[in-house]
């Protein structure tokens, strides 16, 4: 197997309470950006490998509060 490149995405479950979101949020409201109306705060990570993406992505992120996706960047589209 040849290596490719990943793009792995995190993210709080839609319903979990996202407290850096809703602080960046209002800060953005107090700089001036009226129009911004929510933000969610994740994590993303880029990594190459030969190996299959998916224990290494299971083993990043927390099944009970978070879900990620997993984009192979080497995959034209």
């Amino acid at each position: 197997m040849s290596q490719k490149s990943y793009k792995i995405t995190i993210m709080l479950k839609r319903g979990i309470l996202d407290n850096a979101g809703k602080a960046t949020t209002k800060a953005l409201n107090n700089l001036g950006f009226k129009t911004v109306e929510d933000v969610r705060i994740g994590r993303c990570i880029y990594l190459t490998t030969d190996k299959d993406i998916e224990p290494i992505a299971q083993s990043l992120y927390n099944n009970v509060m978070e879900e990620y996706e997993v984009k192979c960047l080497d995959d034209v589209d």
